[in-house]
């Protein structure tokens, strides 16, 4: 199982550097043209399309970084990792309404990062050594 724990944390960093940084482009475009993303339906969380824009680029920002430090395999940049895979799903949870296909995809991953983030151990990365 190690050594599919390891692959999993590889691979949980390389998703989380893709979406990072495909989240931040999505929040630029938002940022420079308010009308990229047609708000659809009826949904509590409608604010101006600038603010959504800046939201997905300091996210994107930060989940990408945090996918750097997973590489390290330190305990911290895990936890970090964690932390902001699950705000990313909020986030996108939010976003639902304005672009519904790629927030439900960028969940679907943040949900398998996490778990793949808490299946790796330390042991396992040593083992692997």
């Amino acid at each position: 199982m190690s050594a599919w724990a390891v692959g999993f944390a590889f691979f949980a960093a390389c998703v989380m550097v893709l979406s990072g940084v495909f989240g931040a482009i999505a929040g630029f475009a938002a940022i420079l043209e308010n009308q990229v993303y047609t708000f659809r339906g009826d949904y509590v969380f409608r604010w101006d399309l600038t603010t959504w824009g800046w939201i997905h680029l300091l996210v994107g920002i930060f989940v990408a970084a945090a996918g750097f430090a997973v590489f390290t395999g330190q305990m911290w940049a895990r936890t970090v990792g964690i932390v902001l895979a699950g705000l990313s799903a909020v986030v996108n949870f939010m976003f639902l309404p304005y672009y519904p296909v790629w927030s439900l995809l960028i969940i679907a991953l943040d949900i398998v990062v996490i778990w793949a983030l808490t299946v790796y151990s330390r042991q396992a990365a040593e083992s692997m050594r």
